[in-house]
Order: structure tokens, then C-alpha cells, then sequence
């Protein structure tokens, strides 16, 4: 089959399974670059090892059935990620899987993860990882933060493991032992516990182990061979210059433990570069099955970037006597072989991280290994390795600078655009990636290339776009994301950091430093006064900390205007606009001590000259975790503001029509409102949106001003910021995650 011919039948293949895979949510379809935030916990199907799982820490979890180069989300509304639990697959029946609910318990699937109930009635937060007996499936053990439980009904009911110890890790059934008495294993920060009569009593089995606080545990166990193996992963130190712990195994079914530490591993016990994890290799993830048990794979830290010191996926094939490195994705060293995704193909190297591993119980060569920005699959036990976040486009070829969505969406977005001057120019601000942009209408995305790109790289906030000049865009960056969502508010995330305002001439494809007079923190807003001169442009910037700032000349230089704004202790700008009629709109979001939220500048400010004094919008109703504004465009003073739950009763949709004297609550739906938006081509319409702890939707459209609301649904995320109409297609609207990415979807949502 010719190249061109291949391509276009990948194309039409990859277009057919994204309709499919959605099914029931076809009307809505991801959009954007894939991956580029943190994955975890992967599962693979033993009855059909195409079918794999693995939740994202922004609250999604994802399906693929075809191993790993397409993925669905799963309906919030169905099922949320829990990070630090595994899901399960039936063995003998691919449809029915097991996963944690977010923190509310064991769920169930019978159709492949597209509908899920609740089951076994567990309390608390579920932990490691969801262990079902291969040939028993009515046996099941499961941890939480409080205990170990184990089914022997199929997850119906459970019993706890009172004489266990420690945290949860995983657990295994021994398929060489006889069904009516099943001998079990389970493994604890604390140890190894064996039962040899169903899981009635259990016994410590730790002798030989150089230190009892478990990183990882993994066994296998082939009734055809008689074979079991246990593993085991421990602190590694250097004691009288040599390594001592890290990787056992036992052979004995856990009554004696020997070192695993075989030939081919990293033995470093200094630091080999500046970049190194550690100064010893250390293994968090090991990994083996039934089929053969004496494969086995374990996942290392690095002690520097080059080969033989990189993080990796070491492979044995003698329990453990002799290692190989499988896993080399940095295209400046020997032997990658790593497919590239468009990190790696723009910026010319791979950046290391430790990944969580999973390997197929039937087929020991398949694995999926998931870590905090990417997702690879391997069918050839790790020869090659398939990228399972990022394909390039139909029209490209392996270092492609175009890349199609697959599905796999786990980044936070904050604003879509499309060029006002070529309707196929599209770009994306994003979290943790930065920023992409699109020449054929979004259907394929580029990341920004290397030279030129902003001096700030983890996220673009937002773009000013001239109306009068092609090409020309302003942006604000910042290297401190999440601002003004609560990692930012509760102190999860550092709230100082570098940031700046960037022009490109060239449609995005470059950027420049405009910075002069600006401080070097976090810019989370830009915004022009179309009413300036197109030589010289007015220019209004938020920066998070320091407030806001004009420039006159189109960016060259800036001054302060803070006068009236805020208060000294409290200038964290989060948003600016300039309305139409030349009134400039501020946002100041909350200010938080010690978990108590401060009445300390928190609100919304206007100017009517031209950012020289302002006046608070919101002083007769004090909002102090306001999150995003809207005026209408028609009448500045009609304001929307979406409002987090500071205080009680303060969470909401918020309206004035009178510039502020008068404020209206007209939407409640949850704690952490983010904004209300208007729909253009449709007056009294208005989504809004909330951004985390939404009980239902995360979007919710009003097309009578407010007076009553309909929930969006089908969307499948609900951690949702922001809403775009299309400008070419008033049909279609562009949502904007809290770690969703983008969705592209109906503006009316009629009959879900």
C-alpha cells in the first residue's frame, strides 16, 4: 500500500473509531493536543488486552478498545478518576470492569465503561489497586485509606482483613492453588501477607527483605508450569559504597526473600548529571503476570539524562537475574526507540519522568506505561513503543507538525480562539503545554515551535487579537498556572512566579517579549482598546500580585494604573477587558490566610478613564472569590461575574444591570461558579459554568436571561471555565476545561 493511500485509510479509520468510541456523546468531540498532563493508574483487559484504562488527575477517566492509539472519556456524570486506584478488568468478560468512583466507592461496568453503579457498599477512599482471581472472578480484594477488604462474590459485599497492616498496595490470587482454598497474597507500605485458607488468616512473609516499607509488589503464578514468583521493590541505599535493597523476588511463595538486583541494572551511587532524580536509581513500579511469571519489568528513577543512566522500563526475563533497559525516547542518544509525540519532535529531546506501568495478565509482551504528561503502549514486550497520547496527522509523517486529537484530553485550557481574519486559524491556550494553533479549522493541531516561543512557557492565559492588522496577536504567559481556581486560592500551588505579556506578527507562529516597565510575575490578562490608534495601540494587562498596566505605544513600554484598584495587600488580577464603549473591566480574585478568605480588594473594578482611577463594581455585594466577568457588549452596564463559595451564599452566576448598584444571584448549581457567557447571534441566551465540585453538569444553558436553566449533559467532563460560540458556525460552541482540554460540541443542546 502506497504512503499516501496508507495515510488517508489511517485517517478514515481514526475519524470513524472518534464516532464510534463516543457513541451516545457523538455530538460532542475533543479537540486540541492530547495528553500533556499527568496520567495514572493503567489497567489492561485480560480477556481482550486492546481494551486499557487510566484516569487523569483533572477528574477524567479514559477507555481505549483499540490499545491505545484512540481514547474515550467517560461521562463525569458515569464515573470520576481516582488517581491512586487501579481499575480491574473481568478476566473472562471484556465489558464488565471494576473501578474507584473518584472517593465514593467501587463502581461497575457491563458495557465497557460507558454506564456505572455503584457496588459493594465500600466507605472511605479506594487505594492501589482493584485485584480480581483470574480464574475465580467471584474472588476480589480492594484497600482503602482505613483497610483491605476482600469479596468472594464478585464485589457484591466484602470482609475486612483484620489482621493487615500498613497502606494498601495491590494484592494477588495464586492460580496454582486449589479454588475452595485459595492461597492469597497481600502486599502493604508494611509488608507481604500470605493466607493459605481463602483469606480467613494471614501471616507476614518477609524474611530476607532488607526493609519491610514496600514501594511496589507483583506476582505471578502459572498453574500449567507451577510456577509462582513474587516481587518486591524497596528503598535503595548505598552502604560501604555499595547498593544494598531495591528489587527481590521469592520463589518459595514468600517464605524466604532474595535480592533481585541482576545484572543490566543502573548501578549508579553517585549523581551522573545536574539533571539527575537521585544519586541512586530507585524502583517505584514493578510488574509481572500469569502467562510467565518470569518476565518481569520494573520502572526506575534516573541518575542523570544519557543512556545507561535515564529513567527506563527495565525488562527481565529470568526472574531477574538479568536486565535490560527497554524504554529510550530521546532521539540525541543510540537506540530510541520511542515513537515521538510533539513534544519530542519540536523540541528534539524527551523529558523524563517515572512511569506507572501495567502489563497484560494473558500476553506478558503487552504493556502500557503512563507517567505525568504522556501515555506509550508496547505489544513486542518493549522493543518498540507505540505513543498513546499524540498521533501525527493523516497528511504527516512520524515527526509531524501537525497532530490530531485522540482522545486522550488531560489539560487544562483557558481560552479559544479563532483568527478574526482567516476563519481556518485557530489557537488554544493552554496549561502545562503552553500554547497550539491550527491552519485547517482544528481539526490538527501544531505546539509552538522552540524558536520564538514566549520566554514563558508553562501557560498562556489569553490573546489580544488587532482587528485592524493580520497577523497580529498580543499574549499574556506566565510559568504559575491554575490562577484563579483553588489550587491557586488554597495554597496547593505557589501563587509567585515569572510571567509576561508576548506580540507575534506572525500569527502566533513567533513570539516577542514586550515587557518594558512590567514586573516579572504571572500575566494573566491582556486586553486592546480598539478606539487607539493602529499604530499606536492601547494595551490594558493583568498580572497576577501587581494589578494592571497600559501601554500606548502597542506593548514597547508600560506603566501601573492601580490607583483605586484593590488594595495594597490584594492585586491578584486575574482578568481584563475593554468594552466596547472604552469602559475597562478589572477582576481581582480571592485572598486567602490560614483557610480564611480576606475582605482585602477582592471584586470587580471599572475605569472610565482609561485605567487612570477605578471605582468597585461589586461594593454592594461583596464577592471575594469572584473568578471571571462578561459584560454585555450591547450595555456596559450589564455584568456578569461567576463567583466561588468563599462565604456562604456567595457561589453563583451574579448579574447587575445597572453598573453594580444592584446585584442578582440568577444560578446556582454548585460551589465554584467560574463565569456566565453570552451567545451572540441569540439575545437572553447565557451558559454558565462551573469549574470544580459541580454535583451535575458543568455547563448549563439559560435562553431566557436567567430566569431558567437547562444542564448540558452530554458534555462528558464538568470541570468547565469558559464558552465560545464559534464565529463561523453560531450552531457550534468551543468549552474551555479545568483539565478536560477542549470540547467541541452543539450551542443548543435540544433533547439530550
Amino acid at each position: 500500500m502506497g504512503r499516501a493511500l496508507r495515510l488517508g485509510w489511517i485517517a478514515v479509520v481514526s475519524l470513524s473509531f472518534l464516532n464510534i468510541v463516543y457513541g451516545q456523546q457523538k455530538r460532542w468531540e475533543p479537540v486540541g493536543l492530547s495528553g500533556g498532563g499527568a496520567m495514572f493508574t493503567p489497567a489492561i483487559s485480560p480477556a481482550d488486552p486492546k481494551e486499557m484504562m487510566l484516569n487523569c488527575d483533572m477528574s477524567g477517566a479514559y477507555i481505549s478498545r483499540d490499545g491505545g492509539a484512540y481514547w474515550k472519556m467517560i461521562n463525569h456524570l458515569q464515573l470520576r478518576s481516582n488517581t491512586q486506584c487501579r481499575p480491574a478488568f473481568h478476566p473472562m468478560d471484556s465489558a464488565t470492569i471494576f473501578a474507584a468512583n473518584a472517593w465514593s466507592g467501587l463502581a461497575v461496568s457491563h458495557d465497557h465503561g460507558d454506564h456505572w453503579s455503584p457496588i459493594g457498599g465500600i466507605k472511605g477512599s479506594l487505594l492501589g489497586d482493584i485485584v480480581i482471581d483470574e480464574s475465580n472472578p467471584d474472588n476480589m480484594i480492594v484497600g482503602t485509606d482505613k483497610d483491605v477488604l476482600l469479596s468472594t462474590d464478585e464485589g457484591k459485599t466484602f470482609t475486612s482483613c483484620d489482621e493487615i497492616s500498613g497502606t494498601y498496595l495491590t494484592a494477588h490470587f495464586d492460580q496454582t492453588s486449589p479454588l475452595n482454598l485459595r492461597v492469597c497474597y497481600i502486599a502493604t507500605t508494611n509488608g507481604v501477607w500470605r493466607s493459605d485458607d481463602a483469606g480467613r488468616t494471614w501471616k507476614p512473609k518477609v524474611g530476607g527483605l532488607s526493609d519491610l516499607r514496600l514501594k511496589s509488589f507483583s506476582a505471578g503464578s502459572n498453574h500449567v508450569k507451577n510456577e509462582v514468583i513474587l516481587y518486591c521493590t524497596v528503598a535503595v541505599q548505598v552502604i560501604n559504597g555499595r547498593l544494598s535493597g531495591g528489587l527481590y523476588k521469592s520463589t518459595d511463595r514468600g517464605e524466604t526473600w532474595v535480592s533481585a538486583m541482576g545484572n543490566g541494572l543502573n548501578s549508579d551511587t553517585t549523581a551522573f548529571d545536574q539533571w539527575s532524580m537521585g544519586s541512586v536509581a530507585q524502583y517505584p513500579h514493578i510488574i509481572t503476570n500469569n502467562a510467565n511469571p518470569s518476565q518481569v519489568y520494573v520502572c526506575n528513577t534516573n541518575t542523570g539524562i544519557p543512556p545507561p543512566h535515564h529513567a527506563s522500563v527495565y525488562r527481565s526475563k529470568d526472574a531477574g537475574r538479568n536486565w535490560k533497559p527497554t524504554f529510550q525516547g530521546d532521539p540525541r542518544f543510540p537506540d530510541c526507540n520511542v515513537e515521538r509525540d510533539y513534544t519530542v519532535a519540536v523540541d528534539g529531546q524527551f523529558y523524563q519522568d517515572v512511569p506507572n506501568i501495567s502489563v497484560a495478565s494473558t500476553d506478558p509482551n503487552r504493556l502500557v506505561i503512563v507517567n505525568g504528561g504522556t501515555c506509550y503502549t508496547t505489544q513486542d514486550a518493549g522493543e518498540h513503543w507505540a505513543c498513546g497520547h499524540s498521533r501525527p496527522a493523516s497528511a504527516f509523517g512520524h515527526d509531524a507538525p501537525q497532530w490530531d486529537c485522540n482522545g486522550l484530553v488531560v489539560t487544562t485550557t483557558w481560552n479559544y480562539y479563532v483568527d478574526p481574519f482567516d476563519p481556518k486559524r485557530h489557537f488554544i491556550c493552554y496549561t502545562d503545554i503552553g500554547f497550539a494553533r491550527s491552519t485547517d479549522s482544528g481539526h490538527s493541531w501544531e505546539w509552538w515551535s522552540q524558536r520564538g516561543r514566549a520566554p514563558w512557557t508553562n501557560t498562556c492565559y489569553e490573546l489580544a487579537f488587532d482587528p485592524k492588522s493580520p497577523g497580529r496577536v498580543w499574549g499574556a504567559f506566565s510559568n504559575v498556572h491554575d490562577i484563579p481556581n483553588g489550587n491557586i486560592i488554597w495554597g496547593s500551588h505557589r501563587a509567585t512566579g515569572t510571567g509576561g505579556i508576548c506580540k507575534s506578527d506572525d500569527h502566533g507562529a513567533t513570539w516577542k517579549k514586550c515587557n518594558d516597565g512590567l514586573p516579572i510575575t504571572p500575566a494573566t490578562s491582556i486586553a486592546l482598546d480598539t478606539h487607539s490608534g493602529i499604530e499606536n495601540r492601547t494595551l490594558f494587562a493583568g498580572f497576577f500580585g501587581e494589578g494592571v498596566f497600559r501601554s500606548d505605544n502597542g506593548g514597547v513600554t508600560w506603566s501601573e494604573k492601580n490607583t483605586g484598584l484593590g488594595s495594597p495587600t490584594n492585586r491578584r488580577v486575574s482578568r481584563v477587558l475593554v468594552h466596547p464603549d472604552g469602559t475597562v473591566f478589572a477582576l481581582i480574585t480571592a485572598h486567602q490566610e490560614s483557610r480564611n478568605f480576606l475582605n482585602d480588594g477582592a471584586g470587580i473594578y471599572r475605569s472610565r478613564d482609561r485605567g487612570e482611577h477605578w471605582v468597585k463594581v461589586t461594593e454592594s455585594r461583596s464577592l471575594l472569590w469572584p473568578k471571571d466577568i462578561t459584560v454585555d457588549p450591547l450595555d456596559s452596564r450589564v455584568i456578569y461575574v461567576g463567583a466561588s463559595d468563599a462565604r456562604q451564599g456567595q457561589a453563583g452566576l451574579w448579574k447587575t444591570r445597572d453598573g453594580g448598584d444592584h446585584w442578582t444571584m440568577i444560578f446556582q448549581a454548585g460551589p465554584e461558579h467560574f463565569g456566565g457567557y453570552l451567545h451572540p447571534n441569540h439575545p437572553g441566551w447565557v451558559y454558565a459554568t462551573l469549574t470544580e465540585g459541580a454535583p451535575k453538569a458543568g455547563v448549563w444553558l439559560s435562553k431566557d436571561g436567567g430566569q431558567s436553566w437547562k444542564s448540558i449533559s452530554a458534555l462528558p467532563f464538568s470541570n468547565i471555565q469558559r464558552v465560545v460560540v464559534d464565529p463561523r458556525d453560531p450552531g457550534t460552541i468551543f468549552v474551555t476545561t479545568f483539565g478536560g482540554s477542549i470540547w467541541k460540541g452543539p450551542a443548543d443542546p435540544g433533547d439530550e
